[in-house]
């Protein structure tokens, strides 16, 4: 078993950093790679990494030193939050209230009647519309929020097979980072050659409110990510191992596709694998849309922020000393990233022609009740009104006076 990690120092240091996936808990950051696609010969060295990704790119990576426990990393087994690096750490979270929406219902509901006109117009088949919700979160005496203690209640309140996060203070040798992620997509795994991807599309409070609305789409996504392995991947190998599956995850369930392809030997021994790699694929397929090129533009054009991390990507690498590569990347959904005194939180629904407004607006919400709920301070429970104080006892009655004594002569 894994020591406990010690108290933050004072004067956070590189060597602070922790980052915990796929069962392992990552130490001591040692070097960054600001930009993967431009330097990806760099992640062919042998170490153990972690990938974050803002949507809007680039995709950076962080080299550990230290890796515990021995074993190496489970793939997609929902071991990604044990052993629990925030075991007997308290989360202090934002008031419930203080959470904002980048966009506001109103502005949504518009947002979807945008994306089908689309639609209409023959500009793209799908689009996944997407708002960022935040609450002030400021350091606390300049330390800042504890990841380790937000991925310790996610891992308690809503495990998921991809859950995992990565801290990396501010004031290091190395640039920070702060993501805590309890996503339930993969995005890309990499072992033995084969690539795998297993896109959600459609979500519903039980399987029996999924629709056809949610198959269509899943099936037009599925095919999207098929074209994009197919870009880095042997032909004739990519297949739909399973196709709508269902998944159930707390308080929801997904339709789940999986695609899979053995990679051609250039790209997989090639020192710029993962500049061709997230040049096939990124950012995700199931939270960009169809086509990817003109979903994007629509997306620029609808969503008011920058989504960051939300819906790219986040996990490891692990190089072995004979070159081999490992990896496992999830969707950078249910996913919380702290920057600038801020807490941030992404939700979004997949738009097409058969959507509703109203209902794409409730599965946003549906997606972030649970995770927001989790995050925030829990509220303060009202303080029964004061009893008024009992009347007080009446005085027992004066004993009567002893009659005086005779005074003697």
């Amino acid at each position: 078993m894994p020591t406990q990690p010690a108290a933050p120092a004072a004067h956070p240091t590189a060597a602070d950093g922790v980052a915990w996936f796929g069962g392992r808990v990552l130490r001591d950051p040692v070097e960054h790679v600001p930009d993967v696609a431009r330097e990806p010969g760099r992640l062919r060295a042998p170490g153990h990494w972690v990938l974050v990704g803002d949507f809007e790119g680039p995709v950076a990576a962080w080299r550990f030193r230290t890796a515990e426990p021995g074993a190496a990393p489970d793939l997609g087994t929902g071991t990604g939050a044990a052993p629990d690096p925030g075991q007997g750490r308290r989360w202090r979270g934002p008031d419930p209230g203080a959470w904002t929406s980048s966009l506001d219902e109103p502005a949504y509901v518009a947002a979807v009647a945008a994306v089908r006109d689309a639609v209409r117009e023959g500009d793209v088949y799908q689009a996944n519309l997407c708002r960022v919700l935040s609450a002030p979160l400021p350091a606390d005496g300049g330390r800042e929020p504890d990841a380790r203690a937000l991925g310790a209640r996610l891992a308690a309140g809503n495990p998921a097979p991809y859950a995992g996060g990565v801290h990396v203070p501010a004031g290091g040798a190395v640039p920070p980072v702060w993501v805590v992620t309890a996503s339930p997509e993969l995005y890309l795994r990499v072992e033995d050659g084969w690539v795998t991807s297993a896109p959600i599309k459609g979500t519903a409070p039980t399987a029996a409110g999924l629709t056809a609305k949610d198959r269509a789409e899943n099936v037009m996504i599925t095919d999207l990510v098929r074209n994009d392995l197919q870009r880095v991947c042997e032909p004739g190998t990519v297949e739909v191992t399973t196709l709508l599956g269902v998944e159930e995850h707390p308080g929801l369930v997904h339709l789940v596709s999986t695609v899979r392809g053995r990679l051609r030997a250039d790209v997989r021994d090639g020192a710029d694998a993962w500049a061709r790699l997230l040049g096939a694929t990124f950012p995700p397929g199931s939270v960009s849309g169809a086509p990817k090129s003109s979903a994007l533009d629509l997306i620029r054009r609808l969503e008011p922020v920058p989504r960051g991390p939300y819906c790219g990507a986040v996990g490891w690498v692990e190089v072995d000393d004979r070159g081999a590569v490992r990896a496992e990347l999830a969707v950078g959904i249910r996913t919380f990233v702290w920057r600038d005194g801020v807490l941030r939180f992404g939700t979004g629904a997949g738009i097409t022609w058969g959507s509703d407004p109203d209902a794409e607006w409730a599965e946003t919400e549906l997606k972030a009740r649970r995770l927001v709920g989790l995050a925030s301070a829990p509220p303060e429970a009202p303080k029964p009104p004061e009893a008024p104080a009992p009347p007080a006892a009446p005085a027992p009655p004066a004993a009567p006076e002893a009659p005086a004594a005779p005074v003697a002569d």
